[in-house]
């Protein structure tokens, strides 16, 4: 079957198009190139004077996993309040899976990824992320508060050894990705320490944070993993954590790194307050640094929950829960879970300068394809704020207008009300589509060349950005229209996205004799058959290069 969408403005930055009129062409759910005036498309649909884009990829959204159930359980008053959608849909800040997909697919996304997987926890993730429908997902896998790795680094063993290692637990879980969450700090948290900085010896393993992060840096960049380390920083949203922020990226030493909700690792202490704006000190150290990109972790206000794999800042903040009630835990020899609702505030100085420094971020790092639009979903919003968001960086005028609906301190702590810039068409596209898709390793999605998936959203191009970007005329997904005008016209299952990197096998003697030591499960065990994802079809694997990045 050959489907013509004709006479778009098609913003596809891969490609170099910037709201160039054309026609697209999809068949067995791929775009293929124009098959000339000699063929008759099946179906045409006109898409004059409509922008079209590829779908929207979310590189960090907690999505699913024990963490994540545990939020639904705390904020089971949203799931009883919450009026039922025509899809069935409930839950705001925790939304039921079937809810995930529905609320993606209808603001125009195609694929989200889980920035969380806990290496114990990995199988009850895939298995609740193969129950969203409609969209791709993914894990990446939590090392760095492990005990196996950290028994390693503490042993002095070489570099190919901590690659082997990683690269057995990325096969093992079935992961895309590797993530660390404050490096050493979860670990010296079951020791009562409240804080760690970079060059600071942890507990028990008497290594640092730095050893940590560089160790993990290196094996994903030795084994070639297409997405760089990607980072929960140190002492998150602690004032003056800013320090730590940039130390962090001067450590990986030219290494590629990726700095994930980094709008909580920008804070200074600067003012009367003690709190103030590290925002510029940051996009700079980004802009100035090619190896570097960063998510920004943008809040917004209202109710949500934090859910996180760092105890040790989620213990600090659980004092400040709204409804009052919290949950800590520890999880096997991996790391650890904390759970706290939280109600940003707008007429709170602190919670204002928050929304402030996030979109400092975003105004004052240059390139849009190494910066991303996320609200670490639920922590910082829920991502259904996203259409807000773009209106935000898209307007100005918008922009100043909400600020001074603020708390009355916030114009003289932040720069906010003198950036002029407004991001374009084509930069919302690359943040949301072109680059994540290029930062994972996705080759055949986020761009509309080609050969590549038929992953389409189409818009009506608004003035008001938030209801441009919040209801689009039509979203495809492998080549099937599947919402309609913001309405969920069908179903289908996403896929899986992984990676296989190559490692030495002799590290699974040696992991298999410290799993009967002292894990809950043989290694054996661990290891995530095919078959057990989604049901033995649907994983996408995407190449490795090592000494490619």
């Amino acid at each position: 079957m050959l489907t013509k969408l004709a006479g778009g403005r098609v913003y596809d930055p891969a490609n170099g198009r910037d709201g160039a009129v054309g026609d697209l062409f999809i068949q067995d759910g791929r775009i293929v190139a124009d098959p000339g005036p000699g063929a008759a498309p099946d179906e045409v649909y006109d898409l004059s004077g409509r922008v079209v884009m590829a779908g929207a990829i979310d590189i960090h959204s907690h999505i699913a996993g024990g963490k994540v159930n545990i939020a639904r359980l705390l904020m089971a008053e949203e799931h009883r309040a919450a009026a039922q959608e025509p899809c069935g849909c409930v839950g705001l800040a925790t939304p039921s899976t079937h809810a995930t997909g529905c609320r993606y697919a209808q603001m125009g996304y195609t694929a989200a990824f889980e920035p969380a997987m806990l290496p114990s926890n990995a199988r009850h993730a895939h298995l609740e992320m193969a129950d969203i429908p409609l969209i791709d997902t993914g894990g990446y896998l939590v090392l760095g508060n492990d005990d196996l790795l950290l028994e390693l680094l503490a042993s002095g063993a070489g570099e190919e050894v901590v690659a082997d290692y990683v690269g057995f637990m990325l096969n093992a879980t079935r992961s895309l990705a590797v993530k660390a969450v404050n490096p050493g700090g979860i670990n010296a948290f079951k020791y009562n320490q409240r804080r760690l900085d970079v060059d600071e010896t942890g507990p028990f393993h008497a290594i640092t944070p730095r050893r940590i992060l560089t160790a993990l840096a290196g094996a994903v960049q030795r084994l070639g993993i297409p997405h760089p380390l990607h980072l929960h920083g140190f002492n998150l949203g602690v004032p003056g954590n800013v320090e730590a922020t940039l130390d962090s990226i001067a450590a990986v030493d030219g290494l590629r790194l990726h700095l994930t909700h980094v709008q909580f690792h920008a804070y200074g202490m600067e003012g009367d307050r003690k709190f103030s704006s590290a925002a510029a000190r940051v996009a700079e150290a980004v802009n100035g640094r090619p190896n570097i990109s960063v998510d920004v972790g943008q809040i917004m206000f209202g109710q949500t929950v934090t859910a996180s794999a760092d105890t040790m800042a989620q213990m600090g903040n659980a004092g400040l829960a709204h409804p009052k009630k919290w949950v800590m835990m520890d999880i096997e020899c991996d790391a650890g879970c904390g759970v706290v609702p939280f109600r940003y505030r707008d007429k709170a100085f602190v919670n204002a300068l928050q929304w402030a420094i996030g979109l400092e971020l975003f105004l004052l790092i240059e390139d849009p394809w190494r910066i991303f639009l996320t609200t670490d979903h639920p922590n910082g919003a829920p991502f259904t704020s996203y259409p807000e968001l773009i209106r935000l960086l898209m307007d100005r005028d918008h922009r100043l207008a909400r600020m001074a609906e603020l708390h009355p301190a916030l114009p003289e702590h932040t720069i906010l009300g003198t950036l002029t810039r407004e991001y374009s068409l084509g930069e919302i596209a690359t943040m949301t589509r072109a680059a994540p898709a290029r930062i994972l390793g996705l080759t055949d999605r986020g761009h509309l060349g080609p050969g590549a998936v038929a992953d389409i959203t189409v818009y009506t191009d608004r003035p008001d950005r938030r209801a441009m970007f919040e209801t689009p005329d039509l979203v495809f997904k492998d080549g099937r229209l599947i919402v309609r005008d913001g309405v969920v016209v069908a179903f289908l299952q996403g896929r899986t996205h992984v990676v296989e990197p190559a490692y030495d096998p002799t590290i699974e003697s040696w992991m298999a004799r410290r799993f009967d030591e002292r894990m809950g499960q043989r290694l054996t065990h661990f290891r995530i058959a095919e078959d057990e994802m989604r049901g033995g079809a649907g994983l996408i694997r995407h190449a490795c290069l090592p000494g490619a990045f």
